[in-house]
């Protein structure tokens, strides 16, 4: 598998490549599916222009990117397309591996239901079978790597790019089931854009799943376990807005990052809903709204959690040695 992945790879340098050395890259780069307010390159760029003259970049409303990111390109701006096109490939390396090891996962654990005839007689033909799943990875790679919106978002050089990179390794982190690296990358998503917050929830769970741990709110374990990952989530995003301050010695980046993020005072055209409706809406009524769709994103995380948790309730205790019994604990 490794080499069709490197052919999918090299096809996506070229195609990227040969597209920033086109006409079609100043182009692409203006428009607003894939240039916002939060993540236009060109916003980048003024920022980085006014740290070069000693003046905070979050003096003004133009830049709204975090501190780490700005000083990534304060020393890598001559090669940000090549930081574009890594940072592309990593994030589909990332979900190759992570489909591929999710996979194994799915295959062990319907193995061992198949073994406990746990499934009901007419479902065979739904069972999925290593050979039908074998290049399902790498079709998410090229899915990636050759979606028109990702190529265009790399051309443009808009920061999400980043952003889909951290949050692939999250992923990646979670369904290894490594509980630090998880927490790591899910606080550095959520320190440079707030929203992958929500998946602090399924995260969690899924490691819970993975431990063996049932959920269970009298389980000390549970309870054990919540608190190690919330801790080191909220240990490494203190530690990021930390070092954001003393590489700005000013605290001006949370207005303008988060507060931006929050408050939506850019009604800028782009893909998404908020510009449009508070455009249409009386100033009046503004302030309510932006309440209720900022909650709107963080709420119901808190029902499916609460529901998704019977189904990661299920644990699977496998073999630890030759020998050993095999048993399927119910905790709901």
């Amino acid at each position: 598998m490794a080499a069709p992945l490197v052919l999918v790879l090299l096809v996506a340098v070229t195609v990227r490549a040969l597209l920033y050395r086109s006409s079609l890259a100043s182009l692409i780069s203006e428009r607003v599916e894939v240039a916002s307010p939060l993540n236009a390159w060109k916003r980048v760029v003024e920022g980085l222009a006014l740290l070069d003259l000693g003046v905070s970049p979050y003096s003004g409303d133009v830049f709204h990117e975090t501190p780490l990111v700005i000083y990534l390109f304060h020393f890598l701006i001559d090669y940000a397309e090549l930081v574009f096109m890594i940072t592309d490939l990593l994030t589909a390396v990332a979900l190759y591996l992570a489909v591929q090891d999710y996979n194994k996962v799915l295959f062990k654990k319907q193995k061992l239901l198949i073994e406990l005839d746990k499934y009901a007689s007419d479902v065979g033909e739904l069972i999925r079978t290593p050979m039908e799943m074998h290049y399902i990875p790498l079709k998410v790679a090229l899915f990636y790597l050759l979606n028109p919106y990702t190529v265009m978002s790399c051309i443009a050089k808009s920061t999400c790019a980043i952003n889909n990179t951290i949050i692939a390794f999250f992923i990646l982190a979670t369904i290894k089931g490594s509980t630090f690296l998880s927490a790591v990358f899910l606080a550095l998503a959520t320190y440079q854009s707030l929203y992958p917050l929500t998946l602090f929830a399924p995260a969690l769970l899924y490691l819970l799943q993975r431990q063996f741990i049932p959920v269970k709110m009298k389980n000390k374990d549970f309870w054990f376990y919540t608190v190690q990952y919330a801790g080191l989530f909220l240990g490494c995003l203190v530690v990021m807005v930390c070092l954001s301050f003393f590489l700005l010695n000013s605290w001006d980046f949370i207005p303008s990052v988060y507060g931006f993020t929050l408050s939506v005072p850019d009604l800028t055209p782009n893909v998404g809903l908020f510009w449009y409706f508070f455009a249409e809406m009386f100033e009046h009524f503004s302030l309510f709204f932006v309440c209720v769709f900022q909650i709107n994103v963080f709420f119901y995380t808190i029902p499916l959690a609460v529901k998704l948790k019977f189904c990661s309730s299920r644990t699977i205790s496998m073999p630890s040695c030759r020998g050993s019994t095999t048993s399927l604990t119910d905790s709901t």
